[in-house]
């Protein structure tokens, strides 16, 4: 059975976006044996999962970007520039248009357009929105190693998506605990939770193929995911991991995993 590395870069993609939402699948579990999570450790998670993006983006994604880009012989700051921005301004705008509502919040709080859309359907759009960028990052990885330049490696790709896994976790528990308590059953409470990761597999082939055949955008593309990244921590860890007014416990928990993935990330280098 041949191993990863011997593999097609778009296979790659799609092993390690596979293995990443299936992380969002094991956070979903636990709605089989709760009703509900502590939410001070839950806090604490999302503050970790925004520290684990945060030092991706820069560490995986920007790094490599400017690296690449000096290698192609581009403006070493006018890609990741370029690329960041459209990446946030990208997802600024299908978070305007596309219906959804966050964990917590009340139905009357969905956001995007107007829509008689179940709460529940809201719920899992949230979290799937804010999926396919991290399965666009793992994708684009996987096809930046691809292309053999220096600053983009198989081994930071793996590092990647071992950073997205772990952050995926707690997504899941907050979509299906909310779910619970609702009145969805834990069948169907764990089901739409993992959906919200089926789009991962979906964004990292078309990253992966992307990049193959466009190897000028590469520095881009790697920069456009960093973007998209750091606005879903912005515009959603942060703030839910906030939302009781404790602020300690999640910003421990972003430094934590800010650490735990520069030391990934360094390490595997």
């Amino acid at each position: 059975m041949p191993s990863i590395a011997d593999m097609h870069p778009v296979m790659q993609a799609f092993i390690a976006t596979s293995f990443a939402a299936l992380s969002t699948s094991l956070g979903a579990a636990p709605v089989f044996f709760f009703n509900t999570v502590n939410r001070t450790l839950l806090d604490g998670l999302l503050g970790a999962a925004a520290g684990v993006m945060i030092a991706a983006s820069f560490f995986s994604l920007i790094v490599p970007s400017v690296e690449i880009s000096t290698e192609l012989g581009y403006i070493p700051w006018f890609p990741v520039t370029v690329g960041f921005l459209l990446g946030g301004g990208c997802l600024l705008l299908i978070d305007k248009i596309l219906p959804h509502l966050h964990p917590g919040l009340a139905r009357t709080e969905a956001e995007g357009v107007h829509t008689s859309w179940r709460r529940s359907t809201l719920l899992v759009l949230a979290i799937t929105l804010h999926n396919a960028p991290e399965g666009l990052a793992v994708g684009v990885a996987f096809g930046a190693a691809a292309a053999g330049i220096p600053g983009a490696g198989l081994a930071g790709a793996v590092t990647l998506t071992l950073g997205i896994a772990l952050q995926n976790f707690p997504e899941g528990t907050a979509v299906a605990m909310p779910l619970r308590r609702e009145g969805l059953s834990r069948r169907k409470s764990f089901l739409l939770g993992s959906a919200s990761g089926a789009v991962e597999p979906i964004a990292g082939v078309l990253g992966a193929s992307l990049v193959m055949f466009a190897l000028p955008i590469l520095p881009y593309a790697l920069a456009f995911a960093a973007g998209a990244m750091i606005f879903v921590v912005a515009e959603e860890l942060i703030p839910e991991s906030q939302r009781r007014g404790d602020t300690d416990i999640p910003t421990i928990g972003l430094l934590l995993g800010f650490v735990l993935m520069m030391v990934l990330a360094i390490a595997f280098d």
